[in-house]
């Protein structure tokens, strides 16, 4: 069986790009495609794959500008970008990684992770949020001709697999399609560990963009004077740092033994943004440590919440994305007592081999 694995871009390093690996660690002689890829930018693994790009890869170098010339440039190169020959292929995608030109013969199985944002969610932009008018007009019209787009190259998937039953029915709602499969997204158990050090310090892993809502957890920690670690880059990072306390760090660049330490050894991890799943909290509950998170997304199908009365729970949440509600939490977490062999135990539900196994399963049952 030939297989190729179409992933979005490899320019970061995200959760998306992690589920990448694991696909090709399901089918390790797959070729994989994608619309460019810059190796200092993702993760050093795809070093070891066979990867083929769009023309976009002679065009852009850095993250910022595959998003600024990505309408029309990028869509233009990826549909111009061939898969041929393929009994199955394989989409991971928010965005374009459906627009390659696939021929009839292939299986084409579509993993999305939500759809596109910018098209079909843009107020998660500050960007879009702050336009006014002949800006907003442009954006509007740039926005419909990105919906049609992206929901007429949805259409050849043979097969729709989606992260959550939210992402589910975001799929069924944005792509007019009935059935899509559910397979979790995996975290790398082997890669951390539990930590019987004193705990010091909160936790935050993120790409720091206006969504995730870094900004809200300084805030509550700029009050409560409680130690942070804020680990990632983003376009927000400058002016996170500004507004951020003395009792506020920040590191990137980590290796990762540094950063599976970081996780081991963390009070708790805090997750104040709406995500579709979110990886990092998972991988923190591998290290048998717990969650505060906000309420809604992927963590509602991933995680135990905290019920008074009870050791065994995977995560406070706190139910308003607010400052105040947020500080809340915190303070109920500090008066806990934390099973970490009951977190760890949970966790392993979420492996890889799990993740791996379904997705070779579903494959192999629908040829």
């Amino acid at each position: 069986m030939k297989v190729a694995v179409i992933h979005d871009d490899l320019m970061r390093r995200g959760g998306a790009e992690q589920v990448a690996l694991s696909m090709m660690k399901a089918f390790p002689d797959a070729d994989l495609y994608t619309l460019c890829y810059q190796p200092a930018l993702t993760y050093p693994e795809f070093k070891n794959y066979s990867i083929k790009t769009s023309l976009y890869q002679h065009l852009v170098k850095t993250e910022k500008w595959m998003k600024w010339l990505f309408f029309p440039f990028g869509i233009i190169c990826m549909k111009l970008l061939r898969v041929k020959g393929y009994d199955v292929v394989i989409i991971s995608s928010t965005f374009c990684a459906k627009y390659a030109w696939i021929d009839r013969g292939s299986k084409i199985f579509i993993y999305t992770y939500t759809p596109f944002r910018l098209a079909w969610n843009p107020t998660s932009y500050k960007e879009y949020i702050e336009s006014k008018g002949l800006l907003r007009l442009l954006l509007n019209i740039v926005i419909r001709f990105l919906r049609w787009v992206d929901k007429r190259e949805a259409q050849k998937g043979n097969y729709h697999i989606g992260m959550t039953n939210e992402t589910a029915q975001r799929i069924r709602d944005a792509y007019g399609v009935d059935e899509v499969a559910i397979i979790h997204p995996p975290v790398k158990s082997e890669n951390f560990y539990v930590s019987e050090e004193k705990k010091l310090y909160y936790l935050i892993v993120s790409r720091l963009e206006f969504y995730k809502k870094v900004d809200l957890a300084i805030e509550a920690f700029n009050e409560l004077n409680l130690p942070l670690i804020i680990v990632g880059n983003g376009s927000k990072k400058k002016e996170l740092i500004a507004m951020a306390g003395n009792n506020i760090q920040f590191k990137s660049g980590l290796s990762a033994a540094e950063l599976s330490g970081l996780y081991a050894n963390c009070k708790a991890f805090v997750f104040p943004q709406y995500e579709d799943y979110g990886i990092t909290p998972l991988e923190t509950n591998a290290s048998g440590r717990p969650v505060i998170a906000y309420s809604k997304g992927g963590v509602l199908e991933t995680m135990v919440p905290y019920q008074e009365g009870t050791q065994e729970f995977t995560s406070i949440f706190f139910n308003e994305q607010t400052k105040d509600s947020l500080i809340e939490s915190i303070r109920i977490f500090e008066s806990l007592t934390i099973n970490s062999g009951f977190i760890k135990a949970h966790s392993m539900k979420f492996d890889e081999s799990v993740f791996i196994n379904e997705l070779v399963k579903l494959v192999n049952s629908k040829l």
